[in-house]
């Protein structure tokens, strides 16, 4: 069985994701997809994985595009909701790009620096024939091949300037770094920004010959240039430091995106919105609390700040109890729910209800 979505639906995705990126849609995005609908076709013998890296290398790439294919066929997308892959080769896959070494674990994908190396010292250079590099090029040709424009494929996870930094110089030495050569790890940062956008036009040159649109490992739909931007490295510093190392780069990461958004991972960050906020050209943020943190409908204040500096915002439905039902409580914390895209996903059993649930949002 084909995967149950059609241009006509592409349009009315594409229509309602511009305006709501304008402000003009005048309700909330919601995606939602539903697991456990028939595939109508066998299983493949590849298992799904979260982690693409896991597959190997022996795996070919057109194995990889038929098992998604599969999982794609046995979904429902309803609401704002489209077909979406990303290939997953974990967080920060740049620094593998540009010598570190990953090791692929069950749970998710690390990098590391293959020699300790002084951070006047380093020198980082992207290799066009990096296996992984072309490993993500490989699938991403694909899935062109099997699905043309039905399917979006999302950018890999390249990671953000200072983590990847840190892969490099990892532990406190990055810390120690900002106080004992700061001029170093300026002139580093603004070599990691060009590398990242560089492998970031890279891809897309192969994207954009077929994908709909963008999206990033969070599957936010923009016509134009978007990512999902992020420093986990900030939870480390204060917000001084913040704003002299971290937040340049940012913004002018913002500033050659059309529609970027903040990946706000964990309290640790909360001293640092304010100044994201000010970031004229970032268009939203992502607040995500962390595990052993109440979840999003515990932290009004923090949406009632995003949505108070004309910001858009993103949840997903698993970080609450009451999964897409949150969105009801964040509407009525903020009187508002037209500034939220919320990405839900639940079983197919729940259909009735989830119609229900997106009519009373005017989105079914």
């Amino acid at each position: 069985m084909r995967i149950d979505f059609d241009r006509q639906r592409w349009d009315r995705v594409k229509d309602n994701s511009r305006n709501w990126w304008a402000g003009e849609l005048g309700r909330p995005l919601i995606q939602m997809r539903l697991h456990g609908a028939d595939p109508g076709r066998p299983e493949p013998e590849l298992p799904a994985r979260h982690f693409t890296a896991q597959y190997g290398t022996a795996v070919s790439a057109e194995a990889i595009v038929d098992r998604w294919d599969y999982d794609l066929a046995g979904t429902v997308h309803l609401g704002d909701a489209f077909p979406v892959v990303w290939p997953n080769y974990g967080p920060g896959v740049l620094a593998a790009m540009i010598g570190a070494e990953p090791e692929v674990r069950d749970e998710t994908v690390w990098f590391h620096p293959r020699a300790q190396v002084k951070i006047d010292d380093l020198s980082f250079a992207v290799d066009s024939s990096d296996p992984w590099l072309q490993r993500i090029r490989d699938i991403n040709k694909a899935a062109a091949a099997r699905w043309g424009d039905l399917v979006q494929v999302g950018m890999t996870d390249l990671g953000g300037a200072f983590d990847v930094l840190s892969t490099f110089r990892p532990g406190e030495q990055l810390l120690l770094d900002l106080y004992d050569h700061p001029g170093a790890v300026m002139r580093q940062i603004d070599a990691l920004h060009a590398h990242w956008f560089a492998v970031f036009d890279l891809f897309n040159q192969d994207l954009q010959r077929f994908n709909p649109g963008y999206t990033a490992w969070t599957p936010i739909y923009s016509s134009t240039p978007y990512y999902m931007l992020q420093c986990d490295f900030a939870y480390m510093i204060g917000p001084d430091m913040f704003d002299r190392f971290v937040k340049p780069e940012l913004t002018a990461s913002c500033e050659r995106l059309s529609n970027p958004f903040y990946h706000l991972d964990g309290p640790g960050q909360l001293p640092h919105l304010d100044s994201l906020l000010s970031i004229e050209a970032l268009k939203g943020v992502q607040w995500v609390p962390g595990d052993g943190q109440p979840g999003i409908t515990e932290w009004p204040e923090v949406y009632r700040k995003i949505r108070d500096a004309g910001k858009l915002i993103q949840v997903f439905s698993g970080q609450s109890e009451i999964g897409y039902k949150a969105l009801d409580v964040l509407s009525d914390q903020l009187s508002d729910a037209s500034p939220i895209i919320m990405i839900g996903e639940t079983d197919i059993a729940a259909m009735d209800e989830v119609m229900a649930f997106l009519a009373a949002y005017g989105a079914a």
